[in-house]
């Protein structure tokens, strides 16, 4: 069975269930859940098992190895089936470099995996529960978009959904406000660190605590972390079948911001899964590119940029990173441990335009502003490194290009077809609820 501590927690005393972690969300010391062991595969596993599976069958044994017996197979095996739908197709870009396209769910981005997952959970926690959950949100662009649509119509679950106003795109405010019935979209006069600020009062509030079941559906949130783990194993599996050597180093470069992305893949790691490296391509907001120089975690005020989705300024997932590779044996060595086997740059918005112009000029291939942070990041980490030159890079896609079609139609000079979600989206009415940045107006929303 699978036990969970706080990241604050450091001895590990406070120990919760599973369902206690998923319904829970936020630990009661305000850190995060993560799991008491990581256990790993067998080495012969990938060699001689993960290459003949099903993307369905991949998340169902990573999620059984995961939970031990936490939930009857039975029904983990429905309730992933029914959360990992859709593909993830990698993708070719050139000789060394593959793009695992993350963004064929229903709302176009990589979150889709970890909202349908979490929100299959959930309602299986809350059958048999009489009163209503509470699922409360901070997102700077796809997060409430995801959970919007995985969440949408649960019996028993009502969703309240916090986005900067501003500064999301328009295709992803009407992606979060535009379904009604049990999703309430809550637009705050502010930034995404605003939103998360929120959302965190809210857990804290005696007099919401008294009065509501609480839980999150952030990357805070581990059920949504465990399940970005699934196509990091199914990425691995597609290289194996396009011919990828067993001496042939694998590099993973990740668009990050809130680092839950991130987080899952050092997990996957810590299950066996042979990844040699990381590379974490933040934008102008480069907290964590600035604590690997220095060792020193600082946060600092957003800044906007065109990869939007990503502007955080203080990653919530840094506490779960540190927590993986904590170190007893001496003052900075959980930051060694971390350098050595990450490296992070910031990449501007010049930089990303350049890099989204010059990809689909070689290879008619359009990046999205995120996932072109972490081409970007990976072609420039690799000009540093010529001793890794035969190593294979996977870089995220987190979205889908239509969804930040107003930044990248006058980069390329033509106009994106909406695919199917966006085309059936558009025809529904915004619905939104408007507040300043502090708890009173939200708390009257809540109750």
């Amino acid at each position: 069975m699978m036990t969970l501590y706080s990241t604050r927690d450091q001895e590990q005393v406070q120990g919760v269930s599973f369902e206690q972690a998923v319904l829970k969300g936020l630990a009661t010391d305000g850190g995060l859940y993560v799991p008491e062991l990581i256990p790993a595969f067998e080495p012969a596993f990938f060699q001689e098992v993960l290459p003949s599976m099903s993307f369905p069958d991949i998340a169902f044994a990573v999620a059984s190895k995961l939970l031990d017996g936490t939930i009857p197979e039975g029904d983990l095996h429905r309730m992933v089936t029914a959360a990992i739908n859709f593909p993830a197709p990698l993708h070719r870009l050139n000789e060394d470099t593959s793009i695992l396209e993350l963004f064929h769910g229903p709302s176009l981005a990589f979150k889709d995996f970890g909202a349908r997952f979490m929100a299959q959970l959930m309602s299986y926690f809350n059958q048999d529960k009489e009163q209503e959950l509470t699922i409360l949100v901070a997102t700077s662009g796809d997060t409430g978009a995801a959970v919007a649509a995985g969440f949408h119509g649960l019996p028993g679950i009502r969703v309240f959904v916090l986005y900067p106003a501003g500064k999301v795109s328009p295709f992803q405010e009407l992606q979060i406000a535009g379904w009604g019935d049990n999703i309430h979209a809550v637009k705050v006069a502010g930034d995404f660190d605003d939103c998360q600020r929120l959302v965190k009062a809210a857990f804290s509030d005696e007099e919401l605590k008294g009065q509501i079941r609480f839980t999150s559906a952030n990357s805070i949130n581990i059920s949504r972390l465990l399940a970005q783990i699934f196509y990091y194993f199914e990425a691995y599996r597609q290289l194996q079948v396009e011919g990828l050597s067993l001496n042939q180093k694998t590099v993973f470069s990740v668009p990050s911001g809130n680092f839950g992305n991130l987080t899952a893949g050092l997990y996957a790691q810590r299950m066996g899964l042979p990844i040699d490296y990381f590379i974490a391509g933040t934008n102008a907001n480069a907290v964590f590119p600035n604590y690997l120089k220095s060792g020193v975690f600082q946060a600092q005020t957003t800044i906007a940029t065109i990869s939007n989705a990503m502007d955080v300024g203080n990653p919530s997932n840094f506490e779960r990173i540190q927590n993986l590779y904590h170190s007893k044996s001496g003052e900075g060595s959980t930051w060694n441990n971390i350098k050595d086997m990450l490296a992070s740059m910031s990449v501007s918005d010049d930089q990303t335009r350049a890099c989204i112009r010059e990809h689909y000029q070689k290879e008619q291939y359009l990046l999205d502003p995120h996932t072109a942070v972490g081409v970007y990041a990976f072609e420039s980490w690799k000009k540093n490194h010529p001793e890794l030159e035969a190593a294979q890079g996977v870089v995220l896609a987190t979205a889908h290009p239509f969804k930040f079609r107003e930044v990248l139609e006058p980069l390329i000079g033509e106009v994106l077809p909406p695919p199917a979600q966006a085309a059936a989206m558009e025809i529904v009415a915004e619905k939104h609820f408007s507040i300043d940045p502090d708890l009173e107006p939200l708390k009257r929303l809540l109750l």
